[in-house]
């Protein structure tokens, strides 16, 4: 789920709303220089789930909206790929490169996107974005708004000739049939990485010694990338959120001198990807000496590594092999 900002094209400013279903995405983007002069397109796409890239494209312009804008009636629509980052806490961005639909031998356009807290253009889209967590990620949802959608850009207007004269509307009364609507499901509150990390069961994976200046930890989505994003905590302290696992590792670096005599490091799954349960391989370096660890974590249980300073003897916990 992103509502991303930021691309200038021809003097254009871009706004894209991208909902993930499973692996694939959908939405909406607008191209625009003011609330009032825009062009907007439905946007299909999905995730990559061997790179982690995410790819979309504009793909029906939405001609109640379109319409009205016959200045930006010319714009051709785009096909992206882009690679997800979250470089810090509430930091996410889109960046890769953009090109036209269909054509040949053209030069791309990069492309910089970054997540915004508020959108410019209010849509169907909004609902699903603000409460994506917290049961809006329905499919039933989703294509319910999908074929609101589609209705739009398939209706017409029928043009009046004002050579012929216009007949006298005509009043029929019509009793529809009444269905009681569903009971919308109250969807459940999601719950936060804090209130994860302390409901989880801290499994012990492996302990490393710790010396020198610097521990490099390295993480990586292992075996198939299917869009595992975790956390971590350092003594009981959260250390990153929103980490998505790819093929490229994922680099975290802390000075040995602030670390304690023992430090445990626990990997929170965000989710599960498309095939739980949440899987990655951490490799650490320390002085040179390469450790490494396959981790496991699901809906009830967090990985857990300790780190430990050679002049304190490790604890006697059997690890569980990985």
């Amino acid at each position: 789920m992103h509502e991303q900002s930021g691309l200038k094209l021809r003097n254009l400013e871009l706004e894209l709303k991208l909902v993930r279903d499973g692996d694939s995405l959908t939405g909406t983007s607008y191209y625009y220089t003011s609330d009032h002069n825009y062009a907007r397109f439905k946007v299909s796409g999905y995730i990559n789930p061997y790179d982690g890239t995410i790819t979309w494209w504009d793909e029906t312009p939405v001609k109640d909206e379109y319409d009205n804008n016959k200045n930006l009636s010319l714009i051709n629509p785009l096909h992206y790929v882009t690679d997800f980052n979250c470089p810090g806490e509430g930091i996410m961005k889109l960046d890769g490169e953009a090109e036209k639909n269909n054509a040949d031998n053209q030069k791309k356009m990069p492309v910089h996107l970054k997540k915004v807290d508020e959108p410019f253009f209010q849509d169907e889209w909004d609902y699903v974005l603000e409460n994506f967590a917290r049961g809006a990620n329905d499919p039933a949802v989703i294509d319910s708004i999908e074929q609101s959608i589609v209705v739009k850009q398939t209706e017409t207007k029928k043009p009046i000739s004002s050579h012929k004269p216009i007949p006298e509307p005509v009043t029929v009364s019509i009793t529809p049939e009444t269905k009681p609507l569903p009971a919308r499901p109250v969807p459940k509150p999601a719950m936060t990485v804090e209130e994860m990390f302390a409901s989880r069961k801290k499994v012990l994976f492996t302990e490393i010694p710790v010396s020198g200046d610097t521990l490099e930890l390295r993480f990586y989505d292992h075996a198939e990338i299917d869009g595992d994003s975790i956390s971590l905590f350092l003594n009981n302290h959260l250390l990153q959120k929103n980490i998505l696992l790819k093929a490229s590792p994922y680099i975290v670096r802390l000075p040995v001198s602030e670390l304690g005599e023992t430090n445990e490091l626990i990997m929170v799954a965000e989710n599960l990807g498309s095939i739980p349960p949440n899987t990655s391989l951490m490799i650490a370096y320390i002085n040179d000496v390469r450790y490494e660890a396959r981790l496991e974590s699901t809906e009830n249980s967090s990985a857990m590594i300790r780190f430990y300073k050679p002049t304190q003897a490790a604890k006697t916990a059997s690890p569980k092999i990985p």
